[in-house]
């Protein structure tokens, strides 16, 4: 393979791998939500260079294989004559198959005691929980589910072992939400299916508490316990009292003067790049993106030699990024015409560059064109990547704005199919009524000049009409009659201008 074939198949990889792992030898060297990476070719050598705030490594890589989801690199160190291996990792659980399906079995036998113990009076179908997978009703075998029988009354229970990843826990709620519906299905006429029981490791449900809040109560009985599996004891979580949200809003700069300050800059890179969007971070530091794809920023910094406050130019996509100088300026001005060549609708679907973050690119549409998606939505409050924080994560609300009522309104974009758009975006919904409720918006510099409404926020899902997944109108049929959501299928073609295929909405029928 040629370095620069190598290099284009890493490029490819990575851009789809950012919330990934390397490896080498065994040990998670980086984690590529946090680390940065470049590629280059140096004396007919492709190199890849990693970096984070711990380590440092530049390695040349001679061959690369891709395989269920891994990256696998031969590699060589300088000084060194023997090749090596190097793995990059889509998936964070690295255990082997076996490995997870003996934890997924053992843990399935450790529930099914504790429900014995637990519910005396209820039976176990079939005296066993199943981690079977069924891809024709997305049932994943990361999590043991079994109904609960008593007479003619049936419980859902579905339970996660401490083994996996906190992003299997966090999305129990919508497969359980599809093992309830599908229980419901099968019992019909037989029993009810009153609700679902979810069990969960110690210290890991804030986010499903928030989520079970804002479902239908009187749609079914639904149950949070911790199961702590050392000693098999249970807890019962109080999801009711969601009032602390551990959440704060990021103050909204003023991009007019920001934008003015950074004037001299912002009209040297639109003259490389006319389409590119400007985009305020914060009062020191501003992003150009051209249809989502942010290819340089701007940040002020203090020069601790001289106390001046300089500013600092940094130009490559995320993770592949090299800071401006006077050496660097053919590099700039070749990279900026790079992305403009290849960051266009009619561009090549196989370049890497076009291919990259399609949402963010659905985003800056939604985001030039709202109205399109709602005429009831304002065009003149429009924010995109509203940063929004808790304790656990950092949260970025895709779309925010409010009707020309002073509503508020939550956009959630997913270019492709994802299963959980719904509760995806039921977070970002609940975080901007914790807020809203508060008045906070308007304390940080949102929406000023207009009264809000006191009603709680829309949410508005987004997606191309083709890629909704089968699941959403399921566990949208359990969100609590309180949130007015809309769901809006876009044509497939969306890069080419937004046009709407269908509208559905909570308690209507679709409409085109």
């Amino acid at each position: 393979m040629t370095p620069d074939l190598l290099a284009r198949s890493l490029q490819e990889f990575l851009a789809d791998a950012r919330s990934g792992l390397v490896l080498e030898e065994g040990q998670v060297l980086f984690d590529l939500a946090t680390a940065q990476y470049s590629i280059s070719s140096d004396k007919g050598r492709c190199l890849l260079h990693l970096w984070s705030e711990d380590r440092n490594l530049v390695r040349h890589v001679i061959d690369a294989d891709a395989k269920n989801g891994v990256l696998t690199l031969t590699v060589r160190r300088f000084a060194q004559t023997r090749p090596s291996k190097l793995e990059i990792c889509r998936d964070r659980d690295r255990r082997p198959p076996a490995v997870r399906k003996a934890a997924r079995n053992h843990y399935a036998r450790l529930l099914e005691r504790v429900l014995r113990r637990t519910t005396p009076d209820w039976s176990i179908e079939k005296a066993k929980l199943s981690t079977t997978m069924d891809l024709e009703q997305s049932f994943s075998p990361v999590y043991a589910r079994g109904l609960l029988r008593k007479g003619r009354s049936t419980l859902a229970a579905l339970g996660v072992n401490q083994q996996e990843i906190q992003a299997a826990v966090d999305a129990a709620l919508t497969f359980g939400l599809l093992w309830l519906q599908a229980c419901r299905e099968r019992e019909a006429g037989h029993s009810v299916v009153e609700g679902l029981r979810l069990y969960v490791p110690p210290g890991s449900s804030a986010t499903l508490q928030i989520r079970l809040a804002h479902l239908d109560r009187n749609a079914a009985k639904f149950q949070l316990f911790e199961l702590d599996e050392r000693d098999e004891s249970v807890t019962l979580i109080d999801y009711f009292d969601h009032g602390n949200i551990h959440t704060r809003l990021v103050r909204c700069a003023d991009s007019s003067q920001v934008r003015s300050r950074f004037s001299h800059i912002v009209d040297k890179v639109l003259a490389l790049a006319p389409q590119a969007d400007v985009a305020v971070l914060s009062p020191s530091e501003i992003a150009f993106r051209l249809h989502g794809l942010e290819f340089a920023r701007v940040r002020t910094t203090n020069a601790p030699e001289s106390f001046r406050v300089e500013e600092e130019i940094i130009f490559g996509p995320p993770g592949y990024e090299t800071r401006l100088k006077e050496e660097t300026e053919p590099a700039f001005a070749e990279f900026i015409s790079t992305i403009v060549a290849a960051r266009r609708t009619e561009g090549d679907r196989r370049d890497p560059l076009w291919r990259m973050y399609p949402e963010r690119w659905l985003e800056s549409l939604v985001f030039k064109n709202i109205t399109a998606i709602d005429s009831r939505l304002n065009p003149a409050h429009v924010y995109s990547q509203v940063p929004a924080f808790s304790a656990s994560d950092r949260a970025m609300i895709d779309v925010l704005t409010c009707t020309r009522e002073g509503r508020l309104a939550v956009l959630e974009l997913k270019a492709d199919e994802d299963i959980h758009l719904p509760l995806q975006g039921l977070d970002y919904w609940a975080r901007v009524l914790w807020h809203h409720n508060r008045g906070e918006f308007q304390q940080h510099g949102y929406f000023t000049g207009i009264q809000l409404s006191p009603q709680p926020p829309l949410l508005i899902l987004v997606a191309p009409s083709l890629r909704v997944h089968p699941a959403t109108d399921t566990i949208l049929r359990y969100f609590s009659p309180a949130i007015e959501w809309m769901l809006v299928g876009v044509d497939e073609r969306w890069r080419e201008g937004i046009r709407i295929i269908h509208r559905k909405s909570a308690a209507k029928g679709t409409s085109a």
